[in-house]
């Protein structure tokens, strides 16, 4: 099943020392990015909670926000941010001037500001490491869900693209006995208003074969139906991060097309495919939203 790199998952866990919430948010990225958004009393925690991460993303861009509250009886430490507050009282003193109003003199006030005071919990927080991880668990559960039912969804598209596309080399496969019967007609055309009735008909199948051999892309088309092959089974039956291997292939359906493109000398063939073309870049498009 196929897994959407963007999605959001949210879990809490408490005990009567500790209260604490988790949020992961995904955003599309070729390598596994972890972001950590938490206080730095948690920072020795960070590489078991990598650990847990990388057991269920391969690839993404993840925010991780995690709040927590102590329960405890413990020291803290509170710190004045005192430019913040000069800052802050020198506006006010603007506004003051500004509206004629009475300057603001209540040191409370100033204090009640967001970030002027900063209050720092100074006790040991490991304890809380695995009702953390708890929560990390049912955040991550939510996000492979959302990742996973996303996943579905451009699975189901990925199904359609590959159906038009099979049936576009359907058609191509009809068009090159035709565009080799045209080059004939034409050319036996050409040479009877040329020469009459003497036309080499001998002279007429060798340059009607050559022209077939070099507009011949039946290669092309037999590699393209095992891209098909191989795309189809990968989003179907692979239980790993497929959103690689897919690049790849897309990039050889799309080599191969430019190859048919340039080979087959037809109007409706440069049709179907500039058709083509459009299909595979949609399916370019959607693979970089796949883990």
């Amino acid at each position: 099943m196929l897994k959407s790199m963007t999605g959001f998952g949210a879990g809490k866990a408490e005990d009567e020392d500790f209260k604490v919430s988790v949020e992961i948010k995904a955003v599309n990225q070729r390598y596994l990015e972890q972001n950590f958004h938490m206080g730095a009393a948690l920072n020795a925690m960070e590489p078991d909670l990598r650990a847990e991460i990388a057991k269920h993303a391969a690839r993404g861009k993840l925010d991780i926000y995690i709040d927590y509250v102590d329960r405890r009886e413990s020291e803290c430490e509170i710190h004045v941010n005192e430019g913040l507050a000069r800052a802050y009282q020198t506006a006010l003193n603007e506004i003051s001037d500004s509206l004629r109003m009475a300057r603001p003199d209540d040191v409370v006030a100033i204090a009640g500001y967001p970030d002027v005071l900063q209050i720092e919990n100074t006790g040991d927080v490991s304890a809380m490491e695995p009702l953390l991880l708890t929560a990390l668990r049912e955040a991550l559960g939510g996000l492979d869900a959302m990742r996973r039912k996303e996943g579905a969804h451009i699975e189901q598209d990925f199904e359609g693209r590959l159906k038009t596309l099979e049936g576009d080399v359907a058609a191509l496969r009809e068009l090159a006995p035709k565009i080799v019967e045209g080059y004939r007609s034409r050319l036996q055309k050409m040479l009877s208003e040329l020469v009459g009735d003497k036309v080499d008909e001998t002279r007429l199948i060798e340059e009607t074969a050559l022209y077939a051999d070099k507009v011949n892309f039946t290669e092309e088309v037999v590699r393209l139906d095992s891209h098909f092959a191989q795309f189809g089974a990968l989003i179907r039956e692979s239980h790993e991060p497929v959103g690689r291997k897919l690049d790849f292939l897309i990039q050889e359906m799309n080599r191969e097309t430019n190859t048919i493109g340039s080979k087959a000398n037809s109007a409706e063939a440069a049709q179907v495919v500039v058709a083509m073309k459009s299909e595979i870049e949609k399916l370019r498009e959607q693979v970089q939203n796949i883990e």
